[in-house]
This record gives C-alpha cells, sequence and structure tokens, in this order.
C-alpha cells in the first residue's frame, strides 16, 4: 500500500463505506459519475464472480464490509475502463480489509481476489 494520505487510497475507502452503507440502506443517492454509481450498476455482474469463486459463501452471508471490498476490486479489476495493475488493487483491497473488516477478512478478500486472478490470466498483463 501506498500511504493513507494518498488521494486514490482515500477514494477507494470512501467508495467502500458508500458500497457498505448500501447494504442497510437501499435509497442511496450516489454521486452522478461516481465509481459508487458504477459498481452498482455492475453489481449483479459482479455478485455472480464472488458467487462463482467463494462457492461456500452465499452472497448474503459475506459481510457486508468483505462484500463492499471485493465488489470495488472486481469492478476494479474487470469493469473499470482505466485499470490498476492487479497487484494494487489486491493490495489495496487487503490494507483496506485489515483496517475495516475482521480478522479473517483480509485472508478472505485475498484469497478470493487470487482465484479470480488465476482463472482470468488477462488481468496481469496491465
Amino acid at each position: 500500500m501506498k500511504r493513507k494520505s494518498d488521494p486514490r487510497h482515500k477514494i477507494r475507502v470512501a467508495t467502500v463505506k458508500r458500497l457498505f452503507e448500501q447494504s442497510f440502506r437501499k435509497d442511496i443517492d450516489f454521486d452522478k459519475g461516481s465509481e459508487a454509481e458504477k459498481i452498482v450498476a455492475s453489481q449483479k455482474k459482479i455478485d455472480v464472480i464472488i458467487q462463482k469463486f467463494a462457492p461456500n459463501w452465499p452472497v448474503e452471508q459475506i459481510s457486508p464490509m468483505d462484500l463492499a471490498i471485493l465488489r470495488l476490486s472486481i469492478w476494479e479489476l474487470k469493469f473499470k475502463e482505466k485499470k490498476e495493475p492487479y497487484k494494487v488493487v489486491v493490495d489495496e483491497a487487503v490494507e483496506i480489509a485489515k483496517e475495516f473488516g475482521t480478522e479473517t477478512s483480509p485472508g478472505f478478500i485475498n484469497g478470493v481476489l487470487g482465484a479470480i486472478i488465476k482463472t482470468y490470466p488477462k488481468l496481469k498483463r496491465n
């Protein structure tokens, strides 16, 4: 991870918080064009990927924080137009999980994202 003061890290944390909030309040208005809005627009596709790579954990049973982190990370890996290197995405996800998740969150997040990257080798090109 870079620094907690890195603007990209701050944006990721803010996005995860908005996605987490959405787990409890369905009437959230996201800023037009925000990453959170784009993630929610792709949420069904993202959730299918989560279910495929975490088959023992139905999406409804994954903690809301872990789910928010996974949704952001998968969106960055698969759907975002300007992609970051996959190692940056995974590292940031694990760091956010350490900061806001449970003690098992970093390992869970890392495992799911690692399985996705192994299955989709073209993600490693960036």
